[in-house]
């Protein structure tokens, strides 16, 4: 393992360069891989397994859309797209990678079929992490392992087409083998991470859910709606109001951190800004950590996951999502958004 210096914390990880390419097929030169759920992680995870030439096939229900998806992206039936239960009896390694709610209904079909000596993967920590919820209890006969990419299948994917890897956390939960840490590393590489952090199944899917619901998502969603309602109820156009909350956030600013770091975009900007953002960032971080705070607890006491099993358990959720989403797509803010996107100069080149 490599030591990090990450701000004055070292951290051993695992990178491409003293876990190689060739090692990993050497570990898993006699591995089937079966990627279970060709939604979100499934179709990245495959495809980027298949192109390194990894011994893959694929598990999905036939009667789905992901099953035509599946198709589409040249994987046949009956000779590496098979059904859930058929990949999962023909694989040595499964990769679990249905939505929470799909892995708790799937998993009294296919556990019996994760026979001594297999591996099971996982890219999130819920199943294992709430089991007494989830009901996804492995036989101790199995390796039980993670190896959970830091962003979107849809990511996954885009950053291995570019050469670049994204960067995973991984964990082992059971050994059964002897041999589970190096069949975690030997998937992560293959799948194209571009380095592998430890963590274990308990704080991959806090640390997700938090981010998920803070930072990633539901934060950043909150906080850019309410600075384009105050400008908006002070007379700024549904333009101005876009673009100076989302689109220089996104299209100049947020690439340019992730290039360089916060340091470098507050050392580069111009003073006016750089002494507005010094000043002002403390009061965001006081107002926000209590609420940070609150949804750490709930993550950890298990009440956000209890929340999710709950309402994806109704026979009418998809119905009432969709009503959800769709008030965030009507909206005079991401309408707003529509329209800036569709003058962004590449849109009209041809």
């Amino acid at each position: 393992m490599a030591k990090i210096n990450f701000g004055g914390v070292e951290e051993q990880v695992i990178t491409r360069e003293e876990f190689t390419m060739a090692r990993a097929k050497e570990v898993l030169k006699n591995e089937v891989i079966a990627v279970i759920g060709y939604g979100i992680q499934g179709p990245a995870q495959a495809l980027n397994f298949r192109d390194n030439n990894f011994n893959v096939i694929v598990g999905q229900r036939q009667d789905s859309t992901s099953w035509q998806k599946a198709i589409n992206d040249k994987w046949q039936p009956n000779i590496n797209l098979f059904s859930i239960e058929e990949a999962v009896a023909k694989a040595t390694i499964v990769c679990y990678l249905l939505s929470d709610a799909a892995q708790i209904a799937i998993w009294p079909k296919i556990s019996s079929k994760l026979t001594a000596g297999k591996t099971l993967c996982f890219s999130h920590g819920f199943g294992i992490t709430y089991d007494a919820k989830t009901g996804i209890v492995p036989s101790k006969d199995i390796n039980v392992v993670l190896v959970a990419p830091k962003g979107s299948g849809t990511s996954v994917r885009r950053n291995f087409l570019e050469g670049r890897g994204i960067n995973s956390s991984y964990a082992v939960y059971q050994d059964a083998t002897g041999n589970a840490h190096d069949i975690v590393c030997a998937l992560g590489v293959g799948m194209g991470s571009g380095y592998l952090f430890e963590t274990t199944f308990e704080k991959e899917v806090t640390s997700d859910l938090v981010g998920e619901r803070g930072a990633l998502m539901g934060a950043i969603a909150g906080i850019m709606e309410a600075q384009y309602n105050i400008l908006r109820q002070n007379g700024h156009s549904p333009s101005e109001a876009f673009n100076e909350t989302v689109e220089e956030a996104t299209q100049s600013l947020i690439p340019l951190i992730a290039e360089n770091g916060m340091d470098w975009m507050f050392a580069n900007c111009s003073t006016t800004a750089q002494r507005g953002a010094l000043d002002w960032s403390k009061k965001f971080k006081k107002a926000v950590e209590p609420v940070f705070a609150e949804l750490y607890n709930s993550v950890k006491t298990g009440a956000e996951a209890e929340r999710s099993i709950t309402a994806n358990s109704q026979s009418d959720y998809r119905e009432k999502l969709q009503v959800e989403l769709d008030q965030i797509k009507n909206s005079e803010f991401w309408q707003a958004g529509a329209q800036v996107r569709k003058l962004r100069p590449e849109r009209n080149k041809k």
